[in-house]
């Protein structure tokens, strides 16, 4: 047994003990959309600092915990709150968690998260269901010695976004009515802001939304075989299409205005993946 797996092993047994639960679903909450958690029944919480070599998140926003529980007949655990590499933490650390939540029971992961606006007609407070990404601007998750049990050496990324899924997320939105775009996502680094060229570059590489997260983790949890589905709420316009600068303020801002309709569709997905 390799040194990383170890480490998933020795969380998860942790939080096995702690919370008791096998979830089916993982969900990761981004920037200021931590609120959908309180919708858990049953829940049983487990803050990051109480487990063992755990990574802890440091940034405003996201609480920093797992929630356990049941949304309908749907068992999920929930981060309420992710680890960025931009806090300092190795790639290893950030995709920890995946991990840990697989090593649990999850079969599929929705991931979500604030994120720029660039794509064509994009406004503050829409939601995009990622359709692919691009992510040749952070370091692989899998670099460094590729432990089998967690995943192939070389896996395939064709289909990062399970079609199934967002054909769910899809029929879900206009069921609710919820307006729905669809796109690419791009991670960075962070945690600066991209530049009006920077974001010229993006445009031209195909990119429809950019931020600072999840591609990372989308990698890890298709290494390890699990279904991703991928949701971001353009808080912002990138920098250079918008006048305005660009604040962490204003991206917890707009995740709060759209807070409703964003836990709307994330519950009823969940819901309906009860039947599936």
């Amino acid at each position: 047994m390799g040194i990383v797996l170890d480490r998933v092993n020795s969380c998860a047994a942790y939080l096995r003990e702690k919370a008791g639960f096998r979830p089916r679903t993982a969900v990761v909450l981004g920037s200021g959309l931590g609120a959908f958690a309180e919708k858990i029944e049953q829940a049983v919480s487990v803050e990051y600092g109480e487990i063992p070599g755990f990574p802890v998140s440091t940034v405003p926003g996201h609480h920093g915990r797992f929630v356990f529980g049941l949304i309908g007949r749907e068992p999920v655990a929930v981060m309420q709150g992710r680890i960025h590499f931009y806090e300092g933490y190795s790639m290893e650390d950030v995709v920890l968690p995946l991990r840990v939540l697989h090593a649990l029971g999850a079969e599929r992961v929705i991931l979500t998260n604030a994120a720029g606006g660039m794509g064509e007609g994009f406004r503050p407070g829409d939601l995009m269901l990622l359709t692919d990404h691009i992510a040749s601007f952070v370091p692989s998750p899998l670099l460094g010695p590729n432990e089998e049990e967690l995943g192939p050496r070389f896996p395939d990324l064709s289909e990062v976004y399970s079609l199934r899924l967002r054909e769910l997320v899809r029929q879900t939105a206009e069921e609710l009515e919820i307006p729905l775009k669809q796109g690419v996502y791009l991670q960075t680094t962070g945690p600066n802001y991209e530049t009006p060229a920077e974001i010229c570059l993006y445009r031209a590489l195909g990119a429809d939304s950019v931020g600072m997260s999840t591609a990372c983790e989308a990698i890890c949890a298709r290494h390890m075989g699990m279904e991703v589905c991928g949701i971001s709420c353009i808080t912002n316009l990138a920098a250079g299409i918008s006048k305005k600068p660009l604040s962490h303020r204003e991206v917890q801002e707009t995740a709060d205005r759209v807070g409703t309709q964003f836990q709307a569709l994330l519950e009823t997905v969940l819901k309906n993946l009860a039947d599936c």
